[in-house]
């Protein structure tokens, strides 16, 4: 009886909530450990939660300067088409596909499944096959919410931002008490550079900005933003502050509380500090940190969603993906494609191992993205863009996603290699099923299966252009 499409429901406040939410999840809890395993000092530590902080805003400005030049959702793969072209595109959908997403799902899910269940067996750890567990149910409660509404992941989205607003403040406002009575003994040579070495920091670099990840999100959904040449920017720009600010504050907290070897000791920070600073909070926290990292995962399924159903309208993905369920208004397949891989990994991965992987491949097509910026104002110079930013942003952005992204080869390279060969593994792909037009017989029998399909799912193309 209505049209059936994507509708404008991303006002201001939900995409701030989108970025919080985003970026405030399991990065904070988990990651300290991986940055000062890797920088080798608490002083050095510091330095990496900044500048990433500072790299996550150039990037954050570059995508918010690319979501209003290129009117489409989608995020990396849009921005990288329009601007590199088809196949550097594709090898982005195929890496994020299969390695990237899955893999960041899986660690957010894994850290959201131990913080739920460490209450319940602290002081001793939690059993894995249990945390596992709790971690896929945990992951299909989201899955199944971003299948029946958009509004409803929306307000989720905004209820969980506060929450995790909450946790931070709770672990910071403590740890401020006694740096002010003068706890300051963790502190004393900070700056040791007998134990920095340098080939590990790229590796320092890649914990920081998972922790940071997230500043994109909103041009994935740039279609289904309220006024997005207005609301990108704003949302960018007081999102990213925020967090930069609150994680600074959240490590300094962390180091006043705990010695260096009881970070790297730890299987989940937050809840060491608790059991050291604040032990009538030792049931509360992880609950709050799990909640976090539930909104984490809320923000990428919201989010990869879009890519796919981008995708699949640009031709490269099966065009089921671009469909939408007649009365939710949800993409429907494209939230439930990542099922399966999610809950492979989840079964099998480690998070430290599962974050190596997938860290080469993100921020090689995000710098990708932002050089398109580059290509994109030299190609199109009398294009009025609402909001642009000093060219020495993308630029200095792009060179070090690059730079770091190679230095990583020496630094794990096992991991890197195997990121480098998913990526690789996505030319025959492209040149066999995109480039070359398919078989008469292959195309009827796929179209066959597709139709099959959408009545099954009951989903249809969308009807109306939202760009």
């Amino acid at each position: 009886e209505e049209a059936i499409f994507l509708r404008r429901k991303i006002t201001l406040l939900r995409a701030f909530s989108l970025l919080i939410g985003s970026m405030v999840g399991s990065g904070i809890f988990i990651s300290p450990k991986g940055v000062l395993q890797n920088s080798g000092s608490v002083g050095f530590s510091l330095v990496v939660w900044f500048a990433c902080g500072l790299l996550s805003m150039f990037g954050a400005l570059s995508y918010a300067e690319l979501g209003t030049r290129i009117t489409k959702s989608g995020g990396h793969y849009i921005y990288i088409l329009e601007t590199l072209g088809p196949l550097p595109s594709f090898l982005f959908l195929w890496a994020e596909f299969f390695a990237i997403r899955p893999a960041n799902s899986a660690v957010v899910s894994l850290a959201f499944g131990r913080y739920l269940l460490e209450p319940f067996f602290a002081p001793c750890a939690a059993p894995v096959p249990a945390v596992k567990l709790v971690s896929l149910l945990g992951y299909y409660m989201v899955l199944t919410l971003n299948s029946w509404s958009v509004t409803w992941s929306a307000r989720l989205q905004t209820v969980l931002s506060v929450i995790k607003l909450l946790a931070l403040a709770l672990i910071i406002v403590p740890g401020m008490m006694l740096l002010a009575q003068g706890h300051t003994e963790n502190f004393q040579d900070a700056f040791d550079r007998q134990s920095l070495v340098l080939d590990k920091l790229p590796l320092a670099f890649y914990a920081g900005m998972f922790a940071y990840s997230g500043w994109f999100q909103a041009s994935f959904v740039r279609e289904e933003l309220v006024r997005p040449e207005r609301n990108i920017p704003l949302a960018v720009i007081i999102s990213v502050i925020t967090v930069i600010v609150g994680y600074m504050l959240t490590n300094i907290s962390y180091y006043t509380v705990l010695g260096t070897q009881d970070v790297l000791a730890s299987p989940a920070v937050a809840v060491s500090f608790v059991q050291r600073a604040f032990k009538s909070l030792i049931s509360v926290v992880p609950v709050l940190v799990a909640l976090s990292c539930f909104g984490t995962m809320n923000g990428g399924i919201f989010t990869f969603s879009r890519t796919l159903f981008v995708a699949s309208r640009e031709g490269q993905w099966p065009p089921l993906f671009s469909m939408i369920h007649i009365r939710r208004h949800t993409p429907l397949p494209s939230v439930m494609l990542m099922f399966p891989l999610v809950t492979a990994m989840v079964c099998v991965g480690d998070i430290y191992h599962l974050l190596n992987f997938f860290s080469f491949s993100r921020w090689l097509f995000i710098g990708l993205a932002t050089l398109g910026l580059i290509v994109h104002r030299h190609r199109h110079p009398e294009l009025h863009s609402p909001f642009k930013v000093p060219l020495f942003v993308p630029v200095s952005f792009t060179v070090i996603c690059l730079f770091t992204v190679a230095m990583s080869f020496y630094s794990d390279p096992v991991s890197i290699s195997i990121g480098c060969a998913m990526v690789l593994s996505g030319f025959p792909v492209y040149y066999l099923v995109i480039h070359r037009q398919m078989s008469d017989r292959c195309r009827n029998l796929f179209y066959y299966l597709t139709h099959k399909l959408q009545l099954l799912l009951e989903v249809v193309q969308q009807e109306i252009k939202t760009y």
